[in-house]
């Protein structure tokens, strides 16, 4: 799914939310069978569709899952939704803003093709927190959204944040062809599975993300130059001899084990009040 600026302008008119309509729906039956095939869905699970549109993957998942709620705020394609799955009384419509939508409080899948136009904010409502309930899932998304969030070198905090928590996997990219209309860009899709042990306590989300804030401000930086104000400096003699790490190592490039370990580092021998707080965001979206 994309948006182009100019339908955004029509729609807002029309006090319509900018970012979920103009939808690229897939049309390849092959590609909707694999996506639900990689997210493993069975008769016990939960499924979270985020963008239904007209239903191609919603009309996959109900014959697989125990119960789907497709979420869709077009209302001619509410109405669409609503005319397939009427033989299915394990699909639940639900006409709303995907970014105001609660997450089901049991545990569940996530399996979409998402509007690329909230993409982030749409990962973040996903894996922010993580106590929620999501289990796995397989997500298509615009194909530089896709690498940006799996790549090994990580830039952004919250990204690093996810990965304490969750195992991020790109797939494959998928053709702009597959799509109708096709968007301008290929796509991608991305399989999300909870870790069986997180890297760090779930408790420390919050602590986490600050520390991540604190050293990805200059991702390139060197490991010693991001820590700078955290550690002192026999603190931060004894953390690198445990990471094994030679002095110009940028902090973007430390792995997730790595990590662990200076979060680890920063609560044996940190006294809290010095530990960088998390700066939350102002507009979620």
């Amino acid at each position: 799914m994309n948006i182009h600026r100019k339908d955004q302008r029509k729609q807002s008119s029309r006090g319509e939310p900018p970012n979920f309509l103009g939808q690229h729906f897939i049309h390849n039956k092959k590609l909707l069978h694999e996506i639900v095939d990689r997210a493993n869905v069975s008769i016990t699970d939960t499924v979270l569709e985020l963008g239904a549109g007209t239903g191609a993957l919603t009309t996959v998942l109900n014959q697989r899952a125990g119960k789907v709620l497709a979420v869709e705020y077009d209302a001619k394609f509410v109405d669409i939704l609503k005319r397939k799955t009427a033989q299915h009384p394990n699909t639940l419509i639900v006409h709303q803003d995907i970014m105001k939508i609660r997450l089901p409080k049991e545990k569940f899948l996530v399996v979409s093709n998402i509007p690329y136009a909230i993409t982030t904010p749409i990962m973040k409502m996903l894996l922010n927190n993580p106590i929620s309930g999501l289990q796995r899932g397989v997500i298509v998304m615009e194909k530089g959204a896709a690498k940006r969030f799996t790549s090994k070198f990580v830039k952004n905090s919250y990204v690093l944040a996810w990965r304490m928590w969750f195992d991020l996997r790109y797939v494959k990219e998928i053709s702009r062809y597959h799509f109708s209309p096709p968007p301008r860009v290929d796509s991608a899709m991305i399989m999300i599975s909870r870790k069986k042990e997180p890297v760090v306590p779930y408790k420390d989300h919050s602590a986490f993300l600050g520390l991540a804030q604190y050293a990805l401000q200059e991702p390139y930086a060197p490991v010693e130059k991001a820590l700078r104000g955290i550690f002192t400096a026999p603190q931060m003699k004894h953390l690198k001899r445990n990471l094994g790490m030679i002095n110009e190592t940028p902090i973007g490039s430390l792995t997730e084990s790595q990590w662990g370990m200076v979060f680890k580092t920063m609560s044996q021998y940190v006294q809290r009040p010095l530990w960088p707080r998390a700066i939350k965001s102002r507009n979620p979206r």
